[in-house]
């Protein structure tokens, strides 16, 4: 048990952190309203999955391609200029989709997105380190676990846009064989819909701008190093053979791809038990409420357990959960999955922050990159697991592997993933 009085954030640095962990809903928001734009593309722009799957990897695409040059241009000049370069891209990723909904091209709409992650991966690559370096090393973790808590707000934001505004005025969404329709009323149709997906875009482009103003206007510190700095091939090296961070990127692979696939298979996991769509999204909306408890919850427990230990903790009840959603079948092994959304919610801030434990200013810009571009693994952990579903065929339960349906058996990756973040909270940063 460890407790210190040592202020999580300085009375000094509490305008420049507030402005600072705004940023973090952003990237929620953009996560949580893009997951449905799959499925609306799909279908307005007569897409097969394997194309309709592109948006998902644009938008992965940009964090992986971005984050390594964020890093390189933070080390060289500073984390304010690292943010603002982040909103500028954010803004022009987002504006992008006013010509993309005039022109009707899938790809213009794809290039949006891939730029608009530019941006995410400029802030992310920042903002974490940057609110690590606002205080004592001793509540650094802590600190940003409450900066993440702005996090799931703009997933919950992201997910009720999404809902509200998107999926119910879709005109194409009404339409049980939408390609059936003549060329005539597909057209009218396509542009209605292809605006209403443009629209929140746009408002949250002109957001992103004002935001780019506030933080270009306001005062920011710029932490020093006293250590002589080193070149890119030292940093890297010396990174390399750091056992804890190296496992630590390894380990956000893993959760980042645990994440994505227990909040975007919720909708197979319910339609196996006979849930619509529709239905399944409150579901989502769920999960996205229990993982902002937790995180809360998680930011007030650090003040007296010690993270990696905490971490531990939730990583061994989110196996429990996750055997939970592989053996039962039915609401409670989908009431099983949901839950599992708590005790993943400290994860990424705290394995983050494990991480870079230790490590020098220079170090941590560039370590920064590594796990940002981690989160990739949302991107390939999720097509591994609809493989798996697709096993059987087109259903999510038409074989049964090990006495559980596909749809079951396929969690047993989220399952694997939370195994090896008790071995990383356990071994390797005990």
């Amino acid at each position: 048990m460890i407790k210190h009085k040592t202020p999580i954030v300085p009375k000094k640095l509490i305008i420049p952190f507030v402005l600072v962990t705004s940023l973090f809903a952003l990237w929620g928001f953009a996560n949580a309203i893009t997951d449905p734009m799959v499925q609306a593309f799909k279908k307005v722009l007569e897409l097969s999955n394997s194309e309709a799957a592109w948006i998902q990897m644009a938008f992965y695409g940009g964090y992986f391609c971005m984050a390594l040059p964020a890093a390189l241009f933070v080390k060289k000049y500073s984390y304010k200029k690292g943010i603002l370069v982040g909103l500028i891209l954010y803004s022009i990723g987002a504006l992008l989709f006013y010509p993309a909904a005039i022109t009707e091209q899938f790809w213009f709409f794809c290039l949006g997105l891939y730029i608009l992650t530019f941006g995410l991966a400029f802030l992310e690559t920042t903002a974490n380190p940057y609110i690590l370096s606002m205080g004592d090393s001793r509540t650094a973790i802590q600190r940003l676990n409450l900066a993440q808590l702005f996090n799931p707000l703009g997933l919950i934001g992201g997910l009720v846009i999404a809902q509200q505004f998107i999926l119910k005025n879709l005109k194409s969404d009404d339409i049980y064989d939408f390609s059936s329709l003549e060329e005539t009323s597909k057209i009218v149709i396509r542009s209605s819909d292809l605006i209403v997906i443009r629209n929140p875009y746009v408002v949250l482009g002109l957001f992103v701008i004002g935001m780019f103003f506030i933080i270009l206007f306001s005062k920011m510190p710029e932490t020093k190093n006293n250590d002589k700095i080193k070149g890119l091939k030292k940093i890297i090296i010396s990174l390399i053979k750091n056992y804890k961070y190296v496992g630590g990127v390894f380990a956000q692979t893993l959760y980042v791809g645990a994440q994505i696939m227990c909040w975007t298979y919720i909708y197979q996991y319910s339609e196996g038990i006979g849930i619509n769509a529709e239905n399944a999204a409150n579901f989502q909306f769920i999960a996205f409420i229990l993982f902002f408890i937790g995180r809360g919850t998680g930011t007030f427990l650090l003040k007296y357990i010690r993270s990696n230990d905490l971490m531990l903790i939730f990583a061994i009840m989110a196996s429990i959960f996750s055997f939970g959603t592989i053996f039962n079948q039915g609401y409670f092994g989908l009431y099983c999955l949901i839950s599992i959304s708590f005790f993943m919610s400290i994860m990424f801030p705290t394995i983050y922050g494990l991480s870079l434990k230790g490590l020098n200013e220079e170090e941590c810009k560039i370590g920064a990159a590594g796990l940002v571009m981690a989160i990739v693994g949302g991107a390939l952990m999720p097509a591994l697991q609809g493989m798996i579903i697709d096993i059987g065929g087109v259903a999510v339960n038409d074989i049964k592997i090990l006495g559980v349906s596909e749809v079951n058996f396929s969690f047993t990756l989220p399952l694997l993933c939370f195994m090896y973040i008790i071995f990383y909270s356990k071994t390797i940063v005990k």
